[in-house]
């Protein structure tokens, strides 16, 4: 497998060298007029901008790897270019709290997250079909671009995010192709399907606005930043963007 990467990175050196100023200022003294900082001002600078000091707030531009924001409604706040936000979720087989962005090692692979729309999982629906295209189409780049030995999600990870509940969702109903059988004794992974985290109040379609009604698949590269937010049913998009830098598997 071949990656042909092409990006260039969006940053300003500003932010930061106006937080080194402060940091180097002396403190505001209890006269008015005296030179100085105010250290609340100091404290409200750093947390405003608290993802550029964490090395998080690099945003790529359109590239090879780096799709345009055509269909960025569907999930804004997850914005193409930049480092993917996790939020609150909880484990459908296991109802383990968690977060999604912690069950993304940064191990080289891909990921696709499907974000189910208000459907059930039953026959018919988007997400199911989506799911059959990606098991079964020969167009698919999970099958494209994955060598016949390795296991099914080696280079492409897809993982998926109910609406329901966790107890109100049923594992059964789930479509094969997100519990893959994997390794020498073909045993199921469990571990890719998620719910909101409802009980805590931090429900990922509301914190990452993502559209309810549609739904959304968004890719999230290597590097952890997301390269192309799609519909469910865009199904030849999502082809085309992977065939865009990576050669099919021997």
């Amino acid at each position: 497998m071949l990656f042909r990467f092409s990006v260039m990175a969006v940053w300003s050196c500003g932010s930061f060298c106006k937080l080194a100023n402060l940091m180097l200022s002396a403190p505001l003294k209890t006269d008015a007029n005296a030179n100085g900082v105010d250290p609340a001002e100091v404290q409200r600078y750093f947390i405003r901008h608290g993802r550029y000091t964490a090395g998080t707030a690099t945003r790529y531009r359109p590239s090879l790897i780096t799709a345009n924001g055509i269909h960025q409604d569907l999930a804004k706040g997850l914005e193409i270019g930049t480092r993917f936000h996790s939020a609150a979720v909880v484990r459908l087989a296991d109802a383990k709290p968690l977060r999604l962005g912690d069950t993304l090692k940064a191990d080289g692979r891909w990921r696709l997250i499907l974000f189910a729309d208000r459907q059930p999982l039953a026959a018919n629906t988007r997400l199911r079909a989506l799911c059959e295209f990606l098991d079964q189409s020969l167009a698919s780049p999970v099958r494209r671009f994955t060598p016949a030995p390795a296991a099914i999600d080696s280079v492409i990870d897809v993982r998926a995010v109910l609406q329901d509940d966790h107890r109100k969702a049923a594992l059964e109903d789930v479509p094969l192709f997100l519990v893959p059988a994997k390794g020498r004794l073909g045993l199921r992974d469990y571990e890719k399907v998620f719910c909101p985290d409802t009980r805590s109040g931090n429900d990922i379609f509301d914190r990452r606005g993502i559209d309810r009604r549609e739904g959304c698949m968004v890719v999230v590269r290597p590097d952890q930043y997301i390269g192309h937010v799609l519909p469910l049913e865009a199904c030849s998009d999502l082809a085309a963007y992977f065939e865009g830098f990576m050669l099919p598997a021997a």
